[in-house]
């Protein structure tokens, strides 16, 4: 009977350590396809080396709810491929956060963030791209900028890609990286926080560069609530899901004002995008909210919503590891003072290796995010190459890099001229 019981304990333990569900080669890039993509949009190979062909499995794989139960989540992994050769070498591995997607549905393309993993696969690194919560092919609905979540999907994805190389003969050496762009930032610092608050003993995190993020959510970006704001349905999508989290009330009326108390909960459905949202939507975000809520969340810092807020902000730790944080100053959606409150606030905590990275005072949020990328690669190679503070990469490279800033900066703000 005690035999059976033991034999019962371990089984169980045995499963709840798989991750990984099931996995589905979806598509093959060629390195000679990549070059030629490279080439037609302009990208230097000095900065953008393309060594490997690139095979992207899908995978499905269980994560956890912010109550604790199962979920299945999803994501898509890159994997670099030479097929001159019988045996891969061991190859560090990237996790990369994703930035805001309202739309529940995820293709497989060569394009938007996806070209920014199968940049880092081009040039030998794995690449993990988890979807979140509640995206892709997982289950329930995406929490926003909720870190428990985000950090959970990331964590879980690496621990289901542990099973899958073993399958698929891939090797991963001891380098882990963390990076992303726009909530991927945030998700990307949360994930680094989690990991070396809760984790440290099964994950440890070579280097990170969370790119443009919110990490200050209650303090830096909190002030696009109150102003003309490009993207005013952030807000109710923040609302939405912390809701879910720490039930905020029990009618969406008691929040949002008429007549967004019953335009606004269909938008969130995960069928529609965000730019649709925000034409339908206030520019000034705060402008859907009912009055009083406006007036309480201001005059009370034990408001619900605020305490929320506080909680998953990102920016008040003090990281091991080193950091670099990446920004643009004409961000028009991300104040890029939160990388400055984040910087200061990692200093006054007593961090060592957290550092500024200003990519262009004159890129706007899209626009930045190609070129804040290549700077946390040439990051990222430097460990590669042996270094263990990590540095900004060759001069030739950010000579060449400086270059095209230069012109793409000066077609964003010819475009701001024109709208003037």
């Amino acid at each position: 009977m005690r035999l059976s019981l033991f034999f019962l304990l371990l089984t169980t333990l045995t499963q709840a350590q798989n991750k990984l569900i099931s996995y589905e080669l979806v598509k093959t890039w060629p390195k000679e396809v990549l070059q030629q993509q490279w080439k037609e949009q302009g990208v230097p190979e000095m900065i953008a080396p393309v060594r490997f062909d690139i095979d992207v499995y899908e995978i499905i794989y269980l994560s956890s709810w912010h109550d604790g139960t199962p979920v299945k989540a999803s994501g898509l992994y890159f994997v670099p491929v030479d097929k001159k050769v019988q045996e891969m070498v061991p190859m560090p591995m990237v996790c990369y956060h994703h930035g805001t997607q309202i739309k529940v549905e995820r293709q497989v393309k060569m394009g938007g963030e996806q070209a920014i993993c199968i940049g880092f696969a081009a040039d030998g690194y794995l690449v993990a791209r988890p979807d979140y919560i509640g995206l892709g092919k997982g289950e329930k609905k995406h929490l926003y900028h909720h870190v428990p979540t985000q950090a959970a999907a990331s964590m879980d994805m690496l621990r289901a890609i542990k099973e899958l190389n073993l399958k698929l003969a891939v090797k991963q050496n001891d380098l882990l990286f963390s990076t992303g762009y726009s909530q991927g930032g945030h998700a990307a610092m949360g994930f680094h926080k989690t990991v070396q608050e809760n984790h440290a003993n099964e994950f440890k995190i070579t280097a990170s560069a969370p790119m443009s993020g919110a990490y200050d959510l209650a303090g830096v970006q909190e002030k696009t609530m109150f102003e003309e704001y490009s993207h005013p349905g952030y807000l109710p999508y923040l609302f939405f899901s912390f809701h879910e989290v720490y039930n905020f009330y029990n009618h969406v009326s008691e929040v949002f004002k008429h007549p967004y108390d019953s335009i606004l909960p269909p938008l969130y459905k995960g069928l529609h995008s965000m730019n649709h949202i925000n034409r339908l939507i206030p520019s000034v975000p705060k402008d859907v909210v009912r009055p009083e809520v406006v007036q309480q969340y201001l005059e009370n810092d034990d408001f619900p919503f605020k305490k929320a807020l506080r909680e998953n902000s990102v920016h008040d730790w003090k990281p091991e590891s080193p950091m670099l944080l990446c920004y643009c100053k004409a961000d028009e959606q991300v104040n890029y003072e939160n990388a400055l409150v984040a910087h200061q606030t990692m200093k006054e905590n007593g961090a060592k290796q957290v550092r500024l990275k200003h990519v262009n005072k004159d890129l706007g949020h899209n626009d930045c995010a190609m070129f804040a990328v290549m700077h946390a690669k040439m990051f990222f190679d430097s460990f590669r190459k042996g270094s263990k503070k990590g540095n900004l990469g060759p001069l030739s490279k950010r000579f060449l890099l400086g270059i095209g800033k230069s012109q793409v900066a000066g077609k964003a703000r010819k475009r701001r001229q024109g709208r003037q």
